[in-house]
Order: structure tokens, then sequence, then C-alpha cells
């Protein structure tokens, strides 16, 4: 069995229009255990609620403000 791995994506420079299918095709490619470290430009409660939407109880989630334009969210999947 493979170890989890730990993936990290800044989407501060990315199309806000990118952003959300980006980090889906991610997400649809990690394997249980593996987790997403998101840094982004405002707090991406958003993107939670349509995870919590479009792919309920696959996912943990937790992020936190670590500066006046910088979020970040780990992602792991369940």
């Amino acid at each position: 069995m493979a170890e989890p791995k730990t993936l990290t994506l800044d989407v501060r420079e990315t199309p806000v229009w990118e952003r959300h299918p980006k980090i889906f095709g991610i997400l649809d490619n990690m394997t249980a255990g593996d987790t997403l470290v998101l840094t982004n430009d405002h707090d991406p409660r958003p993107l939670h609620y349509q995870l919590m939407m479009e792919r309920k109880d696959q996912f943990e989630w937790s992020s936190g403000e670590k500066g006046p334009h910088e979020w970040v969210a780990t992602i792991k999947k369940r």
C-alpha cells in the first residue's frame, strides 16, 4: 500500500474562474489518506460549502487565516 501523499497548491495567482475546477480535479485524483494543503487569497469557505455538497463525507477540512491575503486550507481525503 502506498504512503499517503501531501500535495500543496497555491491558487493566489490562478484566475478565479479556474480555481474550483483545478482544485476538484486534484481532489478527485487523490486516494484515501492523501492531503491537499491549499493556499488562497481569501477565506475558502465557498469551496468548503461546495465540497460538502458535491463530495459529501469524502474529505476532512480545516482552514485558517495566515496573513492579510493568505488563507490555508488542509483537505484530507477519507
